[in-house]
């Protein structure tokens, strides 16, 4: 069966989870680019317990409320980002029968990563991962562990076999940053490239210059 055509220019609705590897900035990055991309309707924003954790020891955002203006800043409209809190199996993006186009895990910590490869499906986390996967839907696993042992190479391989992209925090330097936040904004424009929403502020290798 082929996968779901993509949505047309201005209907995406989206899922963005972030989970509790190290990598808070890279959730931060995705955010504004989703917030200010124009043909981004809705992005449904689940954030873990543990991710909570990792957002105050790496940003010093601390707890759920104020967690939207932390990671976007308080100049940035976040109207189509919904916070969903983890434990809320009955939100729309648990049914398939819920308008979808796509999800991101980012960052993906090996615990999320296993619950999603074995179907475990207890959370709203790894609940909409497993639709979009059932549903044959776009999902990306932005993975953030090193080095792997061979039980994390083993559920990569599962949920990769199931229908899900693994996509390694791995940012490029061949563009030579100035920041850490350039590096986590290339590496989200690549992501969104990767799932059909190309970025203007992406650098583009030209071997010819």
């Amino acid at each position: 069966m082929s996968p779901a055509p993509l949505p047309t220019q201005t209907e995406w609705n989206l899922t963005l989870a972030m989970t509790g590897a190290s990598g808070a900035l890279f959730t931060a990055a995705m955010l504004r680019l989703l917030a200010a991309d124009a043909r981004v309707a809705h992005v449904q924003f689940v954030v873990s317990d543990h991710a909570l954790r990792v957002a105050a020891e790496e940003m010093g955002i601390r707890g759920r409320t104020g967690l939207l203006e932390g990671l976007l800043g308080t100049e940035k409209d976040h109207s189509k980002i919904h916070l969903l809190n983890n434990d809320d199996v009955g939100a729309g993006i648990a049914s398939g029968s819920y308008r979808s186009d796509g999800m991101v895990v980012l960052p993906c910590s090996m615990g999320t990563l296993a619950s999603i490869a074995n179907g475990m499906a207890q959370r709203l986390i790894d609940r909409a991962a497993d639709v979009c996967l059932k549903e044959r839907r776009p999902l990306i696993l932005c993975v953030r562990e090193t080095p792997f042992n061979r039980i994390h190479l083993r559920n990569m391989t599962l949920a990769a076999e199931a229908g899900a992209t693994i996509y390694p925090v791995i940012p490029a330097l061949y563009f030579k940053p100035e920041s850490t936040e350039a590096i986590a904004h290339q590496f989200c424009c690549r992501v969104l490239q990767h799932l059909g929403l190309p970025q203007d502020s992406a650098y583009r290798w030209k071997p010819e210059e």
